[in-house]
C-alpha cells in the first residue's frame, strides 16, 4: 500500500467514529481520540472554546486520572494554547518548550517537546482548538501530519454541527408530547388540586378543633404551591416551533445536550416572561452560566439530580442549578474556572453570583442579572 493510500485509510478510520454518534459530549470525546491516534501522537486534547474566548472545557487523551489530580485545575489558554486561539491557525513546533510564547505549564505536567495544533471551526466560527504533543517514534510532527489534521477538523466542524442539529430536533420531537402533557396538566390535575383544596377549607371550618384546623390549612397552602409549580410546568411546556430560537428552547437544548456527560436529565423550570424580557447579551450570559453550572455539576458532583430554574421577576433574571451531589466542600477541587466564570459575568452586568451548600448536601448555585443597567 502506497504512502498516500495508507493515509487516506487512517482518516478514514479516524473520520468514522468522530460521525457515527450525535451525542455533543461523545462527538467531543472521540474528536479528541480520532485525531491523536490519526498523527500518532502521545497526548492530546480538545480545547473547547466559550463566549469570551476562553477555554472552558478541554477534553485530553494519554493522561490517567492520578496524572490530572497532580496537574490541577485545567488550563485557561495561556502560552501556546493561547496563541492558537488569538490566531487560529495551524501551528507545528519541533520543541514548543523553545517558543517563545511557551509558559503556564505546572510543575506535575508531563514533558511534552514536539507540538501541532489545529482550529476547529463549525460554519465560520471557531468551535475549539485541537492539540496533538510528543510524535510517536519521531522527535517533530510532519507536513503530512498537519494536513490530515487539517482534514479531521473539518469533518469535526460538521459532526458538531450535526450533533447540535440532532439536539434540536429531539427537542421538536417533545413539542407534541410537552403539549398533550400541559393539556392534561391543566385540564385534569389543576382542576382536582382546585377541587380537593376547596374540600379541605370547607371540612377547616366545620372542626372546633385549632390543631386541626391549622393541619387543613397548611395542606391547602401546600396544595396552592403546587399548583403555582405546575402552572410553571404547563408555561415551559407549551413551547411551540416558533420558538426554537428562544431563550427557553436553548437553555432547554444545553440540558438535553449535557445527559451524557451528568448520567441523568436535569429538570428544567422558567418563571416568569423570560423570552419576551430578557436583552439579548444578557440572554447569552444566562445560556453560558447553564452551562458552566452543569458542567460543574457533572465535573465535580457525584450527583444523581440536577434542578435549573430560570426566572425573571423585579426587572432582573436568576439562575438557580441546585444538584443532591457532595457539596462544595466534598469536590475537594475549590474554587475552578467556571465558578469564576459565572462571578465575572454577574458583575460585568450589575449582578450577584452565590454559591451554597444545603445542610441536607448538595451545592446551590444562584446567579441573578438585571435587565436593564
Amino acid at each position: 500500500m502506497s504512502t498516500v493510500d495508507d493515509a487516506r485509510r487512517r482518516l478514514l478510520d479516524a473520520i468514522l467514529p468522530v460521525a457515527s454518534d450525535l451525542s455533543l459530549p461523545a462527538v467531543l470525546r472521540r474528536i479528541a481520540e480520532s485525531a491523536t491516534e490519526l498523527v500518532g501522537a502521545r497526548y492530546g486534547a480538545l480545547g473547547v472554546l466559550g463566549p469570551e474566548r476562553t477555554l472552558t472545557e478541554f477534553i485530553t487523551v494519554g493522561i490517567d486520572a492520578e496524572e490530572h489530580a497532580a496537574i490541577g485545575l485545567l488550563p485557561e489558554g495561556q502560552g501556546i494554547l493561547g496563541l492558537l486561539i488569538l490566531e487560529p491557525d495551524p501551528i507545528r513546533l519541533k520543541d514548543l518548550m523553545q517558543h517563545p510564547q511557551s509558559f503556564g505549564f505546572p510543575a506535575n505536567h508531563p514533558p511534552m517537546h514536539s507540538f501541532l495544533g489545529v482550529p476547529v471551526k463549525v460554519r465560520d466560527s471557531i468551535f475549539g482548538n485541537l492539540y496533538m504533543c510528543e510524535k510517536t517514534g519521531a522527535d517533530q510532527f510532519t507536513q503530512e501530519d498537519e494536513d490530515l489534521l487539517v482534514t479531521l477538523a473539518a469533518a469535526a466542524g460538521v459532526a458538531i454541527e450535526n450533533a447540535r442539529l440532532a439536539a434540536r430536533v429531539r427537542a421538536l420531537a417533545l413539542l407534541e408530547d410537552r403539549e398533550r402533557i400541559a393539556r392534561d396538566l391543566h385540564d385534569t390535575v389543576i382542576q382536582r388540586l382546585f377541587a380537593v383544596g376547596m374540600q379541605l377549607q370547607g371540612t377547616a371550618r366545620l372542626t372546633d378543633k385549632p390543631e386541626v384546623a391549622s393541619r387543613l390549612n397548611q395542606a391547602v397552602d401546600d396544595l396552592d404551591r403546587t399548583v403555582r409549580d405546575i402552572r410553571s410546568t404547563i408555561f415551559s411546556l407549551n413551547a411551540t416551533g416558533d420558538d426554537v430560537g428562544s431563550l427557553r428552547m436553548l437553555v432547554q437544548a444545553i440540558a438535553d445536550e449535557v445527559v451524557d456527560a451528568l448520567g441523568f436529565h436535569p429538570t428544567v423550570f422558567f418563571d416568569g416572561p423570560v423570552d419576551s424580557t430578557v436583552p439579548d447579551q444578557v440572554a447569552e450570559q444566562v445560556q453560558a452560566v447553564v452551562r458552566e453550572a452543569l458542567s460543574n455539576v457533572a465535573k465535580h458532583a457525584k450527583a444523581s439530580k440536577a434542578v435549573v430554574r430560570v426566572s425573571v421577576a423585579d426587572n432582573a433574571v436568576s439562575v438557580r442549578v441546585a444538584d443532591d451531589g457532595v457539596g462544595a466542600a466534598g469536590t475537594g477541587a475549590g474554587p475552578g474556572k467556571g465558578l469564576s466564570n459565572m462571578a465575572s459575568r454577574a458583575e460585568r452586568l450589575g449582578g450577584s453570583f452565590a454559591i451554597g451548600t444545603e445542610t441536607d448536601g448538595g451545592t446551590t448555585l444562584t446567579w441573578i442579572a438585571p435587565l436593564t443597567n
